[in-house]
C-alpha cells in the first residue's frame, strides 16, 4: 500500500502516538515523521559514553543491564526495584519505586531514557522509560542503532518503530515520494535516490550509508533554497526600473568636492560598481558589507547623490531613531548648504534632507511627509516610521537599507512598493557575513564587500576584565577611563538593560536595545534565571560610577525609554564633549559616531554575541586616536564563554569573528529561528561546513531557474519551492 506523503499521522499510527507527536515533537504528517532525522547512532557498548551525560540532560542511552534487586522501602509502603546498567566504560542506576521492572535481567540490553539525576555522587535515572532489546527483535540488532530527538511521552525507539511501519516497503516509498532533485542534477553529482536516502538515514548498515544519506538530504534542502533565491532574482530583473546614470557637474560632484578626506580604493571600487547599476533600467539589488568603520554611509550617501542628479530621490531606512537621527546628522554635515536647498543659508543646486520617526511630533511629521511626497526633499532618512500607510515619494529611485539584519524581507519590500516603478535597492550591515551565509540568507542580492579602514584611524585593542578570577582589573579599568578623560578623551559604559524594571516582561529594554537572542551567547553558556544573577543596568551602573571610581567626571546615561528628545540632547552633549562618560544600553550599538570616545567598558560582556560586541567596540577609535575596548564578565578564563570574548579581544578582523560567530551559535539561531521561536527548516546543512554544496547548489538553481522552461519540466522541485512558502522556512528567510 502507498502512503501518501501527506498523510496526518493519526490515519497511520494511532491516535495516542499520533497526537503526542503533533503537540510534543511538531511532527504532524508521514513527511514530518520521514524528516525527523537521527540525532546520532549508537552502537551497543561504544556510544552511549555514560561518564559523559551531566545532571538534568534529557537522554536515551544504550546499555547492558549489570545488576537488579528489588527490596521493600523502610520508611514507607511499597518495593524499591534498583538496577545498575553499563555500557563498557561508564555505569548509571535505574531506580523504580516499584516493582513493575524487576523483570529486568542480568545480561540484558536496552534502551534507558530519562532525565539525568544523582544520588549519593553516582548518576541516576528514576523512573526512565525502558526498552529491552530481546533477540527476536531484529531493528535492535543492527550494526547502528538511530537514537532520536524524543520528548517526554515519546521516546526514541517509539520514533523508531514508527518510521519502520512506513520504510518497510521500500517500493511503496519510492512512489510515494516525490523526488524534488531533477534526475540529471541527482546524476552530475552523484546522488542517491530520495527513498534510498530516507532508508539510509534512519536504517543505516553502516556510516558510510549515513554520509551517502547525509549528502543526499543536504542537497534537498540547498537547492530548494537557491531556488527560492534565484526565483526571486529573476523576478526582480524582468521587473524594469528607471535608469539613473551619474551626471557630470552635479550635486555627486558638489559631494566628493566637499569631503574632507581622500575616499579609500575600496570606497571607490564599490562606489564605481554602484554608479554602473544605478545608471541601468533593471534595478540594482546590492548587499553592501564592510568592517565597522568602513566608510559604507559615504558610500550609500554618493550613491544617493547619483540618483537625486538623475531626478530621483533616496530614503535611508535605519533600525533605531539615535541611529536615524545620526545618519540625518552625518549627511547633513557633509552636504553643509547643499542638504539646505530650499532654507536662506541652503545651495539652490543642493536638496534637502529629511529626518522621519514614529516619536515626532505631528507637525515635524506631517512637514517631513510633505517633503517627502512632493519631491523637495531628495534625501529621507527615518525609522519604521517609513514604511506606513501615508507616507508617499514624488519619485522613489533608490532605497537604502541600514544594517539589514535588524529587518526582514517584508520590509525592504515594503518600501520599495512606494516608488512609481521598482526602485534600485541597496542594503548595508556592518556585521560581515560568512559567504555561505551570503549565499544561502542573502541569495537574491548581489553582494559587495568593503575591508579597508579609511587612513589615519588610530586603532583599538581589546582586553578581556576576568572579574571573577581577578577582581582588583576592575579597579583598574576604571583609571584607564580616567586616564583617558584627562587627556581630553572620552568613554562609554555599556550595560545589557536599563534598570528599575525587575519583573519587566521585555527585561526592561527599548524597543531597539539589548542582547539579541539571535546574537546572544550560545543558549548553553546563558544559563537560567534561577542560576545567575540579573544583568547589569544603566541606571544601576550609573550610580555606582557617580558615587565612587568616576564621582569627578561628568557621567550621563542613554538607553531606549528615554523621551527622543531627551536622547537626542544627551547624544548631542557627548559629541560636543560636554559628557566624558556616557553609560548606555546597546542603543549606542550602531551609527553612533564620536572620534574623540576612545574607550569602551562593556559590563557582563558576556551576555553579547560575538558580532555585538564587535559592532559596540567600532564606536571607539574613530578618530585619529587609539582605542581600548575593555570586556568585563565574571566568566573563568577557561570556559567557553572566557574563551570566546579571548577569541574576540584576539582579533579586529570582522569576517574571521563572523565565522567564530557561526561556530558557537546554533545554525537556526542564524537563520532567524530563535526570532520566530520555530524550528529552522535548515536540518542537515551547515552554513560553516557545506560550503561547497551550497555554491554547486546555487549553480544548479540558477541554470534551472533561468532556463527556457524554468520548472516546468520539474513539478517535484516546483512543489517544493512552492512549499517553502507556507512552511516554517519561510520565517527565517523573511527575517533574514
Amino acid at each position: 500500500m502507498v502512503i501518501a506523503m501527506d498523510t496526518v499521522l493519526v490515519r497511520v499510527l494511532g491516535p495516542k502516538t499520533a497526537t503526542a507527536m503533533a503537540d510534543q515533537l511538531a511532527l504532524h504528517t508521514v513527511r514530518d515523521l520521514l524528516r525527523h532525522y537521527p540525532r546520532r547512532y549508537a552502537r551497543r557498548g561504544e556510544m552511549s559514553k555514560l561518564d559523559d551525560l551531566e545532571v538534568g540532560d534529557r537522554v536515551t542511552v544504550l546499555a547492558q543491564v549489570k545488576s537488579a534487586s528489588t527490596r521493600p522501602m523502610r520508611q514507607r509502603r511499597g518495593t524499591l526495584t534498583e538496577v545498575t546498567v553499563g555500557d563498557g566504560a561508564g555505569s548509571m542506576r535505574l531506580v523504580f519505586f516499584t516493582s513493575k521492572h524487576a523483570h529486568l535481567k542480568v545480561g540484558e540490553w536496552g534502551l534507558f531514557a530519562g532525565t539525568v539525576g544523582k544520588w549519593q555522587g553516582a548518576l541516576q535515572f528514576t523512573h526512565p522509560d525502558c526498552h529491552v532489546i530481546t533477540g527476536d527483535d531484529d531493528d535492535w540488532a543492527r550494526a547502528l542503532v538511530p537514537i532520536y530527538p524524543a520528548s517526554k511521552d515519546v521516546s526514541s525507539w517509539v520514533i523508531q518503530r514508527s518510521v519502520k511501519l512506513l520504510l518497510d516497503d521500500p517500493h511503496s516509498l519510492d512512489a510515494a515520494l516525490d523526488d524534488p532533485i531533477p534526475e540529471p542534477v541527482r546524476r552530475r553529482h552523484g546522488l542517491i535516490t530520495l527513498a534510498r536516502a530516507l532508508v539510509d538515514k534512519h536504517r543505516p548498515e553502516t556510516l558510510e550509508d549515513v554520509e551517502r544519506a547525509d549528502e543526499r538530504l543536504k542537497w534537498d534542502e540547498a537547492l530548494v533554497l537557491q531556488v527560492t533565491l534565484a526565483a526571486r532574482r529573476r523576478a526582480a530583473a524582468l521587473e524594469p526600473g528607471i535608469a539613473r546614470p551619474r551626471r557630470s557637474g552635479g550635486l555627486l560632484d558638489a559631494v566628493d568636492s566637499r569631503l574632507p578626506f581622500s575616499l579609500t580604493e575600496g570606497q571607490r571600487e564599490v562606489g564605481d560598481e554602484l554608479a554602473a547599476e544605478l545608471g541601468r533600467e533593471q534595478p540594482m539589488n546590492r548587499l553592501l558589507q564592510g568592517e565597522v568603520g568602513s566608510g559604507k554611509t559615504v558610500v550609500a550617501l554618493r550613491a544617493m547623490a547619483q540618483v537625486v542628479d538623475a531626478g530621483g530621490q533616496a530614503a535611508l531606512l535605519a533600525p533605531t531613531e539615535v541611529l536615524a537621527a545620526q545618519h540625518a546628522r552625518s549627511l547633513t554635515a557633509i552636504l553643509g548648504p547643499l542638504g539646505r536647498a530650499g532654507e536662506l543659508d541652503g545651495d539652490p543646486a543642493g536638496t534637502r534632507v529629511t529626518l522621519l520617526t514614529g516619536s515626532q511630533k505631528a507637525a515635524a511629521r506631517r512637514t517631513a511627509r510633505a517633503a517627502a511626497a512632493d519631491g523637495s526633499a531628495g534625501i529621507v532618512v527615518g525609522t519604521h516610521a517609513l514604511l506606513q500607510e501615508g507616507v508617499e515619494f514624488a519619485d522613489l529611485g533608490l532605497v537604502v537599507v541600514d544594517e539589514q539584519h535588524r529587518f526582514g524581507v517584508e520590509q525592504r519590500d515594503a518600501l520599495r512598493a512606494k516608488g512609481t516603478r521598482p526602485p534600485h535597492v541597496l542594503v548595508m550591515t556592518a556585521t560581515p557575513i560568512p559567504r555561505t551565509v551570503a549565499m544561502t540568507v542573502y541569495g537574491d542580492l548581489e553582494t559587495s564587500t568593503l575591508r579597508q579602514l579609511p587612513a589615519g584611524r588610530g586603532g583599538v585593542s581589546s582586553s578581556v576584565v576576568p572579574v571573577g578570577e581577578k577582581p582588583a582589573w576592575l579597579d583598574r579599568a576604571w583609571v584607564r577611563v580616567r586616564e583617558e578623560v584627562a587627556a581630553g578623551r572620552q568613554a562609554y559604559v555599556v550595560c545589557p538593560r536599563i534598570g528599575e524594571e525587575e519583573g519587566n516582561a521585555n527585561d526592561g529594554r527599548g524597543p531597539d536595545e539589548g542582547p539579541d537572542d539571535a546574537d546572544g551567547a550560545p543558549p548553553d553558556e546563558k544559563g537560567s534565571s534561577s542560576d545567575r544573577r540579573p544583568p547589569l543596568a544603566v541606571l544601576d551602573v550609573a550610580e555606582g560610577l557617580r558615587a565612587g571610581p568616576l564621582s569627578t567626571l561628568r557621567v550621563e546615561v542613554l538607553h531606549g525609554r528615554l523621551p527622543p528628545e531627551e536622547k537626542e540632547a544627551r547624544m548631542r552633549a557627548f559629541a560636543a564633549g560636554e559628557v566624558d562618560v556616557l553609560v548606555a544600553t546597546t542603543v549606542v550599538e550602531v551609527g553612533v559616531d564620536v572620534p574623540n570616545a576612545t574607550v569602551m567598558v562593556v559590563m557582563d560582556a558576556d551576555r553579547f554575541g560575538v558580532s555585538q560586541l564587535h559592532q559596540l567596540r567600532g564606536r571607539v577609535a574613530r578618530g585619529a586616536h587609539a582605542g581600548l575596548c575593555l570586556l568585563v564578565s565574571e566568566a573563568s578564563s577557561s570556559s567557553p564563554t572566557g574563551q570566546r570574548l579571548a577569541a574576540v579581544a584576539a582579533t579586529t578582523d570582522g569576517f574571521e569573528l563572523a565565522r567564530l560567530d557561526l561556530e558557537t551559535r546554533r545554525e537556526g539561531d542564524v537563520l532567524g529561528a530563535a526570532q520566530s521561536g520555530r524550528r529552522s527548516g535548515v536540518r542537515l546543512l551547515s552554513l560553516l561546513d557545506d560550503e561547497a554544496l551550497i555554491s554547486e547548489a546555487r549553480v544548479e538553481a540558477t541554470a534551472l531557474v533561468e532556463s527556457d522552461r524554468g520548472l516546468a519540466d520539474h513539478p517535484e522541485l516546483a512543489a517544493a519551492v512552492a512549499a517553502l512558502a507556507t512552511d516554517e522556512r519561510a520565517d527565517w528567510l523573511e527575517k533574514a
